[in-house]
């Protein structure tokens, strides 16, 4: 009780300290879990800088101009449109849920808000909140959009404490227990779309909705949708695991699907301590990472896996699904919280500042399905509604989740963000101390950050400062103290924190050559920092075919180009490094891949270099 009084005492403290943030209660679970997270996101924060922009981007662009009437249309009037049609308003709510959080936007709140009322004023009296007819019940998507309804109303819930919310996420689950199971007379729940894999992935939310109502009755339907993953019949993707140590060895290779059954084993694992299904998942996450990821941060072909290294980067092999992306990034994000080990903050940030921003565009807020590495991206803003264009918001409403908190206690820096955060931290005397800290930075332009700490008592403690693996020559100076980290690891910095403390870190972005592997061999593709390149022809009139870097198998130094870029174009980031096209030697710009293509137009990321 004492430790739960001094928790409390320290939140009203960083609430008056830091008035310009979020200061939504959050309704938490009533059922903790066996394992606690390592990494715990900070609640009270506000990012600037490229992220920052993006988000509001997200919200202004996206969120704020959501098409309710597509979203709600199968719900007022059944069946709707397309069969995948009921996922879209659960994956709106988890969106704007999150978003609001960290933003506390009332213009996204209210509309939220009505959007919810009647959302749940369609639910049937027997919870049904699908929208299919009777005579459909449960074929193709229909347990799908139940899990994105329960996940959404959940999420709702949480930073609002709506009980009608939390009521109808309940009849809903408990629709799904009383029609699905192993008992006599029940529906076996792997009868569906990719060998079960898509409503097999409703695990996730029975395990929170076990968390906030401690009914065992959805304990016991987790059980069985586990059971029901090793049937004949079923996708095997615990036993298929621990067998070959591949994901294309798991069900159908079906990406999305897999990876979203591999959320919910991990909330499970997280609540019993089951061991084995952490080993299994840990297995698959080294898997994908090793031999199918694309080189910004996302992976699958037509939105299956693929064999070893493939990795076609044309639009015509529909590659980096949005959905399988956005899956991809909760699936580490949710092992960053579990083990708290820095690869996974890596490719967090990998994927982030390439795939997942390069889907929606900057100007538009549109969002294309697939984005692929060569050729014009395409985006859309149009209601066929697609599933990525609801899936590529979900997240980006998670940076703020990515950015910083504490790992085993201490504050930690994951990524480099202008912005503010506030937090409490215990002192090496077990005191509690409320932090703040400001950054101001013009990552990723320049690999330089001030960092300013206000402890609310000059006491000693840690602040971990993650290196990143591309980093050069990482150093902190605070006053006439120097240190060094390590490319990959925690900078660990303890000492005596005072007021106004300030650490300025430094930091070199070298440019990094990346071999197009099998498939593109003889091509090359440039990383600067966190950030892949690309050629944009619409900043390079004249130029029909780039053929060869000229300085390939040299030190690569990119020029500042920002005044080469149109007037009206989002973030201003370019460079420039001569190039040879054809038989001349010419200036070509370069920008980074999740900016290239705003204005619709032919981008390059695979460059020839002979």
């Amino acid at each position: 009780m004492k430790n739960v009084l001094i928790f409390l005492l320290l939140s009203c403290v960083l609430i008056s300290k830091a008035d310009n943030l979020s200061k939504i209660k959050i309704y938490e679970p009533i059922v903790a879990n066996k394992v606690a997270d390592k990494f715990v996101p900070a609640y009270f924060q506000e990012i600037d800088g490229f992220l920052g922009y993006r988000m509001n981007v997200n919200i202004e662009k996206r969120l704020l101009l959501i098409d309710s009437t597509t979203i709600l249309s199968g719900f007022r009037k059944r069946p709707g449109s397309q069969t995948w049609l009921g996922e879209h308003m659960g994956k709106f709510l988890f969106s704007a849920s999150n978003t609001y959080k960290y933003s506390n936007n009332e213009r996204l709140k209210r509309l939220t808000d009505v959007i919810v009322k009647e959302y749940i004023a369609c639910q049937l009296p027997d919870g049904y909140l699908g929208t299919y007819l009777p005579k459909n019940y449960w074929t193709a998507w229909d347990v799908w959009a139940h899990k994105y309804a329960i996940i959404g109303l959940l999420n709702y819930y949480a930073v609002t404490g709506n009980q009608p919310a939390m009521e109808a996420a309940k009849k809903a689950g408990d629709l799904i227990c009383r029609t699905f199971g192993d008992e006599p007379g029940k529906r076996d729940i792997i009868r569906g779309a990719h060998v079960g894999m898509a409503p097999g992935s409703i695990l996730e939310p029975m395990v929170d909705l076990y968390r906030y109502t401690s009914d065992k009755k959805y304990l016991d339907f987790c059980e069985y949708i586990l059971r029901a993953y090793e049937q004949p019949n079923g996708p095997k993707i615990i036993s298929g695991l621990e067998k070959y140590g591949k994901v294309t060895k798991v069900g159908n290779g079906k990406a999305y699907e897999m990876m979203s059954c591999f959320l919910g084993i991990l909330k499970y694992y997280k609540l019993t301590g089951e061991i084995r299904y952490l080993k299994a998942l840990e297995t698959a996450w080294k898997d994908i990472r090793d031999n199918r990821m694309y080189i910004t941060g996302t992976s699958s072909v037509r939105e299956y896996f693929q064999e070893d290294g493939i990795m076609p980067a044309e639009n015509s092999n529909h590659m980096g699904e949005g959905c399988v992306t956005v899956t991809w990034l909760q699936f580490n994000l949710q092992l960053l919280q579990i083990t708290g080990e820095l690869k996974y903050s890596e490719e967090l940030e990998r994927t982030v500042y390439n795939q997942l921003l390069a889907a929606e565009n900057p100007q538009t807020g549109c969002v294309s399905y697939y984005t692929a590495l060569q050729g014009v991206k395409p985006y859309k803003c149009d209601q066929g509604y697609s599933c990525c264009l609801s899936s590529v918001p979900r997240g980006i409403s998670l940076l703020p989740d990515l950015v910083w908190g504490k790992i085993n206690g201490a504050f930690s820096i994951l990524m480099v963000e202008a912005g503010e955060v506030a937090d409490s931290v215990a002192a090496n005397d077990n005191s509690g101390v409320a932090l703040k800290i400001k950054s101001v930075s013009r990552f990723p332009h320049e690999g330089k950050v001030k960092y300013t700490i206000i402890p609310s008592a000059n006491k000693v403690f840690t602040i971990n400062f993650r290196v990143p693996g591309w980093a050069k020559n990482y150093t902190a100076k605070i006053g006439k103290e120097f240190f060094s980290g390590v490319p990959g690891k925690l900078l660990k910095i303890e000492r005596r924190w005072k007021a106004n403390d300030v650490v300025n870190v430094l930091f070199e972005m070298p440019v990094e050559v990346l071999s197009g592997g099998i498939s593109y061999p003889g091509k090359i593709a440039l990383k600067r920092g966190p950030q892949v390149m690309a050629v944009d022809q619409l900043l390079n009139a004249g130029v029909d075919s780039i053929r060869t870097l000229i300085c390939a198998k040299e030190k690569i130094t990119l020029k500042d180009a920002e005044k080469d870029l149109p007037s009206d174009w989002s973030w201003k980031q370019a460079y420039s490094l001569p190039m040879s096209e054809l038989d001349k030697t010419r200036k070509v710009i370069l920008v980074p891949y999740s900016e290239a293509g705003q204005k619709n137009s032919y981008i390059r990321t695979w460059i020839d270099a002979k």
